[in-house]
């Protein structure tokens, strides 16, 4: 006899959530800023044991089901650790080549701390509206400006909230993002009235978070001084040989995600070229890591290999400058990756059970204004981060659940297009497990929980979105005449 599935119930929704929420807060307090080394993971899989049980057990859903639940979901993660696994390759070889070294030279030359946060936020939000990719621009410009502000006596958690907050905002403005084209697509606009309908919350944001790094640059007392500036600066140019020529790559990569080309092979390609400078232009350095002997040829491709794979760590006389010279490949991605894999189990499971859905038709369902509407939805958007670790279906679920509320009452979809933008592309990268949070913290090396304080513009962007909606602030309505199409 057939066993019939049942549905589930708010409180069976809410077991998995609440114990995944107590035993992180636990864990946190235990291990710091060292729970990203495994016992997150591993809280994250116990947490889908006890959702699994929920699943099995009460609601008499097959195991099978469950598990085609969970390869869908980590296959939709996968481009996402491709990115990572090249990202890693791309820093090995970046550092290798004198490229980000020479970045940080020449940082060093034209940024002084009353300026640095309020640069690097800006130069970030260029790059990415350029480039149309966060990851991408923390990937590679982040990671020198990090470098730089490091040196310049900042601490990183403020330094990665300013990078951060200029990489989202020109993700969020950029018409080449992929999270840009995807909340209109679920909402039911095109890609340039979201993108003008957003800018009446992003620019405010945006510009408080400027003002923001404006006085807290004014007022920080860094630890590092004009002589240590100096000091780093000497013992770069003295280690590798620092040309404009070096630049040549990271522009080649910048220009062909400009160009549309897809992130996977300009990531490799930047990586690749990267092996290769680093043989013409750092003939030193390339010998010196393999700690072997032979031909040239040899070592020199011992040491992209290393690069591209492993850690590396060129050590100097300066203590500082060590701190800088250091990167992980492909292999210091695994913890990253790992993470990402178990928070899809999750993920998962919640979504194929219907525990997910069932919490989001509670929410619709206490919804009364507009207000309370578009703070339901960024709500919404930032529980699908939290519980489905992933920013894209922080999108697409809420995006599809919501549309056919506004549009009954009587709200255009640019409403919902910016609410889903304001909420769930941006604190994407505040949760410590989501894809997001966790590739940056890794791709920085600076704990989510040490940035997130401080990436003010990602805190701002949903309270924002909020208080247009209640005060009623650029909320666009259907005509009568259109409501009828």
């Amino acid at each position: 006899m057939k066993i019939s599935q049942k549905a589930p119930s708010i409180i069976d929704a809410l077991i998995p959530i609440l114990f995944l929420i107590v035993l992180l807060i636990i864990n946190i307090q235990i291990f710091g800023t060292d729970s990203l080394s495994g016992s997150n993971q591993l809280v994250l899989v116990l947490s889908s044991v006890v959702a699994a049980s929920i699943a099995v057990f009460r609601l008499k859903i097959h195991w099978e089901t469950l598990q085609d639940g969970i390869v869908k979901s980590i296959s939709s993660s996968m481009s996402a650790i491709l990115i990572l696994f090249l990202i890693g390759s791309l820093a090995g070889t970046w550092l290798l080549s004198g490229i980000v070294p020479a970045m940080i030279y020449y940082g060093l030359k034209i940024l002084s701390p009353e300026i640095f946060l309020v640069a690097a936020c800006v130069i970030s939000a260029v790059v990415s509206v350029a480039t149309g990719s966060s990851w991408t621009t923390v990937a590679t410009v982040g990671v020198a400006l990090l470098g730089i502000g490091k040196a310049l006596g900042f601490d990183e958690g403020i330094i990665a909230g300013a990078i951060i907050s200029g990489a989202y905002f020109g993700d969020k403005m950029s018409p080449l993002s992929d999270t840009t084209n995807l909340a209109p697509a679920m909402a039911g606009t095109d890609l340039f009235t979201h993108i003008r309908y957003m800018a009446k919350t992003t620019v405010p944001s945006i510009t408080i978070t400027l003002i923001l790094f404006v006085v807290i640059g004014l007022n920080y007392e860094t630890a590092g001084s004009v002589d240590d500036v100096k000091a780093i600066s000497d013992t770069i140019s003295a280690n590798f040989n620092i040309s404009g020529w070096l630049f040549i790559v990271p522009l080649a990569v910048l220009g062909m995600i400009v160009k549309k080309v897809p992130a996977i092979p300009a990531l490799l390609a930047g990586a690749l070229l990267g092996g290769v400078f680093a043989l013409v232009f750092q003939p030193e350095i390339v010998t010196r890591i393999t700690n072997d002997t032979g031909s040239y040829a040899y070592l020199g491709f011992k040491s992209v290999m290393m690069a591209l794979y492993g850690e590396i760590a060129i050590v100097t006389e300066n203590a500082i400058v060590n701190e800088l010279l250091v990167t992980g490949g492909m292999a210091g991605m695994l913890n990253t990756i790992w993470l990402i894999v178990c928070a899809m189990v999750f993920g998962g499971i919640m979504e194929e059970s219907g525990m997910l859905r069932v919490l989001a038709e509670a929410i619709i369902k206490k919804v009364h204004s507009v207000g309370s509407l578009i703070a339901s939805t960024a709500a919404t958007c930032v529980f699908f981060n939290v519980t489905t670790s992933d920013q894209y279906l922080a999108i697409l679920v809420p995006g599809r659940m919501y549309a056919d509320v506004y549009k009954k009452r009587g709200l255009k979809p640019e409403n919902l297009s910016r609410t889903l933008e304001d909420s769930a592309t941006v604190t994407s990268v505040l949760v410590p497990w989501n894809t997001c949070g966790a590739t940056q913290a890794s791709v920085l090396g600076v704990a989510t929980l040490a940035y997130a304080p401080y990436c003010f513009f990602n805190i701002i962007s949903p309270f924002m979105t909020i208080l247009y909606g209640y005060l009623k602030i650029g909320i666009h309505y259907y005509e009568p005449e259109e409501e009828l199409v």
